[in-house]
């Protein structure tokens, strides 16, 4: 009898231990109680400022690691006005900086706001963005390029709508494309608390695209960001929203890319990421702005692992910000590490 009390009461003892341990944080708690901290790096990339025409900021970064370096692409935009899409690459973060940088001869107008990503039916890398081209659009619209060299910033090829039918009123902008197995789907917003979606086949892309739905209506702004979280069969939305006085993240789940989208942390005071939840050991930025999650992958899922989350984001000081008209704010990039 003796004997088998111990057993029971080892039993219970490591039963407890368990329960303890399932109730502490972990990387996967916040996906479910939306609570995140993060610890941010110090300016990464700052606009070139020894350039012929001097670049006040580097923002709205899409990047992904391919064959042991890192591909960066993201909106350059000058001090005469002149805003399109650079490309750097380097092995590591601390080359960031000193990487060589192309600005990708797209267009002679308007076009910003990349994502990157390999097509694995087509086996070649696309890129969408947002241009202006005053004699196909009223406004900007979504574009896209192909490559099937993505260390070649020279082999993209001319860009090509990626949507026929606009609405109405062509206010939309920050195009992402996301996929599941049997459709594409396009995400985007319109400054006024809308995110809207279409889908085509995949066996369609990069056209057949559906009429515009809503997908959520909250407050939000615009940068919405669309993935799938691996080994947890959920999607997740971040998007960014305007504070009371800077710019912060939301976070929404579903499980399926049709939606509905439920909020998980979309507020100010519990934020995906913004000033009230990110540790900065020299505080530079008090905005967390337009940024990419880390990929685990390359191809169209847009997996990340919500166990090793980082975010790329571009970063300016509240006297930054304040202080200039929105083309002169001199946005730098930043990396989050989310925080045990």
């Amino acid at each position: 009898m003796w004997p088998m009390l111990g057993i029971l009461l080892v039993c219970l003892l490591l039963g407890v231990a368990a329960m303890g341990l399932a109730s502490a944080q972990t990387p996967w708690s916040a996906f479910s109680n939306g609570v995140f901290r993060w610890r941010a790096s110090g300016p990464l990339l700052a606009g070139d400022a020894s350039a012929p025409d001097p670049q006040v900021s580097i923002k709205d970064p899409s990047i992904v690691h391919w064959e042991g370096r890192w591909h960066l692409f993201a909106t350059r935009r000058t001090k005469s006005g002149s805003v399109g899409i650079e490309y750097l690459s380097f092995a590591d973060w601390a080359e960031a900086a000193q990487a060589p940088r192309t600005v990708l001869a797209l267009h002679d107008q308007y076009y910003s706001a990349p994502q990157v990503f390999y097509f694995t039916p087509h086996r070649k890398w696309y890129l969408i963005y947002q241009l202006a081209d005053r004699n196909r659009l009223p406004q900007f619209g979504p574009f896209y390029s192909t490559t099937d060299n993505l260390a070649d910033p020279r082999s993209w090829s001319k860009p090509a709508p990626l949507v026929a039918n606009a609405p109405e009123k062509p206010k939309w902008l920050d195009f992402w494309v996301i996929c599941d197995d049997q459709k594409a789907h396009l995400f985007y917003t319109s400054l006024d608390g809308h995110m809207w979606r279409r889908e085509a086949p995949k066996a369609d892309f990069p056209g057949g695209w559906s009429e515009q739905q809503l997908a959520l209506q909250a407050d939000i702004f615009e940068a919405s960001h669309t993935y799938r979280l691996r080994g947890l069969d959920r999607y997740l939305t971040i998007v960014e929203a305007q504070g009371d006085a800077w710019r912060y993240y939301k976070a929404y789940l579903a499980e399926a890319l049709e939606g509905p989208w439920n909020s998980l942390a979309d507020s100010w005071a519990r934020p995906f990421a913004g000033l009230t939840n990110v540790d900065q050991e020299e505080p530079w930025t008090a905005n967390i702005s337009h940024g990419e999650l880390i990929r685990a992958g390359v191809d169209e899922y847009m997996e990340v692992d919500p166990a090793n989350l980082q975010f790329l984001f571009q970063g300016a000081s509240d006297a930054e910000y304040r202080g200039n008209q929105y083309g002169q704010i001199p946005w730098r990039l930043g990396l989050l590490t989310m925080a045990p």
